[in-house]
């Protein structure tokens, strides 16, 4: 008996696209949560905020710990967005590859700024 029903499309492609849907989530949702933390920090803190009163806030070693997550999440977050763009709108392969390597190298610069930046406090 011969099958010759259906479609003969064959499916390519990175099939990325639930687990990127999951991890656009996850990262936001810990991204609102770290700004909560910040802004209950901000409210509650008694007397100006300056610098001594900032850094305070980010002395904490739960706070450092939070802030570094929310980093990398940042991170992750942009290069999911950035990597589906070059993905959807940049057909030649070479020129999407090296936009690839750029925005990594980009990435993990600025996650290695905002490291030595927080650990500086």
């Amino acid at each position: 008996m011969s099958n010759d029903f259906g479609s003969k499309r064959v499916v390519v492609g990175a099939h990325y696209g639930l687990r990127d849907f999951m991890v656009q989530r996850a990262t936001a949702s810990l991204m609102v949560v770290f700004t909560f933390v910040l802004l209950l920090q901000v409210l509650f803190t008694s007397g100006p905020i300056d610098y001594a009163a900032w850094a305070g806030i980010f002395a904490a070693p739960w706070m450092k710990a939070l802030t570094f997550a929310v980093f990398v999440a940042l991170a992750w977050h942009a290069w999911v967005g950035v990597r589906d763009i070059w993905m959807d709108y940049v057909k030649p392969v070479g020129l999407r590859l090296a936009l690839h390597v750029l925005t990594i190298i980009w990435l993990v610069a600025c996650l290695g700024a905002a490291v030595q930046a927080l650990w500086r406090l």
